[in-house]
């Protein structure tokens, strides 16, 4: 009977490989422990653009859309647009001007035959024009 013989790692050398694969492993669960116990910047940038508390009431409604008659306003409609199909006896009861991330944001209250909403608007992008990011009912 023919043996093969076959090569071997040294001792030393398995021992080294072993240490790299084990300093791996930590390494990478020392990052998944630490990305689940911070929040990520983008979400809690996100948090801060909202309407201020101030602003909106706590127990204001958030709704996509808002109906009067034939005109429809639509959240991501642009600012001038949706204020254009406003009905002239819809009258303004509060505006504030505010400075976010990605430049002035604009929270108007309005109100309506004893019905009240707030119209909030602020640019998507930088540069960009003035968007509705919420509505909401009161």
């Amino acid at each position: 009977m023919l043996e093969a013989t076959r090569t071997r790692i040294s001792f030393s050398g398995e021992v080294l490989t072993a240490a790299a694969f084990l300093a791996a492993t930590v390494l990478v669960g020392l990052l998944i422990v630490r990305e689940l116990r911070v929040a990520p910047r983008a979400l809690s940038a996100a948090a801060q653009t909202t309407a201020t508390p101030a602003a909106v009431p706590p127990e204001a409604v958030s709704v996509p859309a808002l109906t009067f008659g034939a005109n429809e306003i639509k959240v991501g409609d642009g600012l001038a647009a949706a204020l254009a199909r406003l009905d002239p006896t819809i009258k303004m009861t509060n505006r504030i001007v505010e400075t976010g991330p990605l430049g002035q944001r604009e929270v108007r209250s309005y109100e309506v035959s004893g019905m009240r909403f707030i119209l909030v608007a602020e640019p998507f992008e930088r540069g960009a024009e003035m968007r509705l990011s919420a509505i909401y009912l009161q």
